[in-house]
């Protein structure tokens, strides 16, 4: 039952009520007497304690408004930690002169200074050497695509200053898992219990594994005995699209929880439909055009899903809701967004009228 929590006043009129019972000709009402003085400090102490009741439940005892603190507790009950955090890795192609050797721990970095390190001894043959490296700070940041040119910090004699990241690209940095992102694990594993393999298992798996926002899942697309996974990795790129480095690291992932069920199991990334638009704004301003492209970003990311459609009454709504925006006119898309799967909206260029 829910706690009655009484105001400070109330506290204390309560306090003074009790000292008129059991203090007769002590008047805790009047200025100045230590009676009064004492009277305040045990309400505004007992002011606390309620707070302190009160809160307890919000914080502890249900999924849905529990504090980091209590979110984890829950994610031990349900052996559901918190995801990883981790570095980018990845190979990158150096050139130079053959029998030139670059050392493990040779620091490199993009245009934007974020720094990457060679894990091991590398040498050049044929004029080129393939390199691991591994990202210097954790976060999604360090992320890099597949032809980044990246330049050594420190230049070495007989190698060239720019290496080129591998058509495989830099996968697999992520940083703190969002905390409302893991209080919607937490309640999806309580509203979804596990079931020996089920859709919503294999979407609770693809899940767990660090980076990944969103994933569904698709029995018997290939025929009876198949399941196919697909999953978005919304705070790592742009678009949200897994590379080929991501996509077998939830393949693995998953291929040692799940059952043998299936026997034709895929993990894909989803094609991006990318939607571009067209639209004026009033007041034409940066700050209204910057929220509406945040607003529109959100619905999609959201809503989106492979095949799903994207109603554009939903889309001039998500306009709307903007902050300072008064009125707008979309022109591109003039309809409804209707990729197929395995197709998958992704907000494009804004062009602004």
């Amino acid at each position: 039952m829910p706690v009655d929590r009484p105001t400070l006043d109330q506290l204390i009129a309560r306090g003074q009520s009790d000292m008129d019972t059991h203090l007769v000709g002590i008047d805790p009402r009047l200025r100045r007497r230590l009676a009064d003085i004492i009277l305040r400090m045990h309400a505004g102490a007992m002011h606390g304690l309620y707070d302190y009741i009160e809160s307890v439940p919000k914080k502890r005892f249900f999924i849905q408004t529990a504090d980091a603190e209590g979110l984890d507790d829950w994610g031990g009950d349900y052996a559901i930690p918190k995801k990883d955090v981790a570095n980018a890795k990845g190979k990158i192609t150096f050139a130079g002169t053959d029998t030139t050797n670059i050392q493990a721990g040779t620091f490199i970095q993009r245009a934007d200074n974020v720094k990457y390190t060679t894990d091991a001894l590398a040498t050049i043959a044929a004029g080129v050497a393939l390199v691991d490296v591994t990202a210097v700070e954790v976060g999604s940041d360090s992320n890099a695509i597949a032809a980044t040119v990246l330049t050594l910090i420190s230049p070495i004699p007989g190698i060239d200053s720019t290496a080129i990241v591998d058509v495989n690209a830099l996968t697999g940095g992520v940083g703190e898992e969002d905390i409302e992102d893991y209080r919607g694990r937490l309640i999806e594993r309580k509203r979804q219990a596990p079931h020996g393999g089920n859709d919503a298992d294999y979407i609770a798996w693809a899940k767990e594994v660090p980076g990944v926002t969103r994933a569904w899942c698709y029995p018997r697309e290939n025929g009876n005995g198949s399941v196919v996974v697909r999953f978005m990795m919304d705070d790592s790129y742009v678009d949200g699209i897994p590379l080929a480095g991501d996509v077998t690291t939830v393949f693995n992932y998953i291929d040692a929880l799940r059952p043998n069920s299936y026997q034709d199991f895929q993990v894909q990334a989803p094609i991006p439909h990318i939607v571009n638009f067209t639209l004026s704004v009033t007041p034409d301003i940066i700050a209204v055009k910057n929220a509406v492209e945040a607003s529109i970003k959100d619905f999609y990311t959201r809503n989106s899903e492979p095949g799903g459609t994207m109603l554009l009454t939903q889309t001039n709504e998500a306009i709307s809701l903007a902050s300072g925006e008064t009125d707008h006119d979309l022109t591109i898309p003039a309809a409804n967004v209707v990729p197929t799967t395995p197709e998958i909206a992704v907000v494009g260029a804004f062009t602004w009228e």
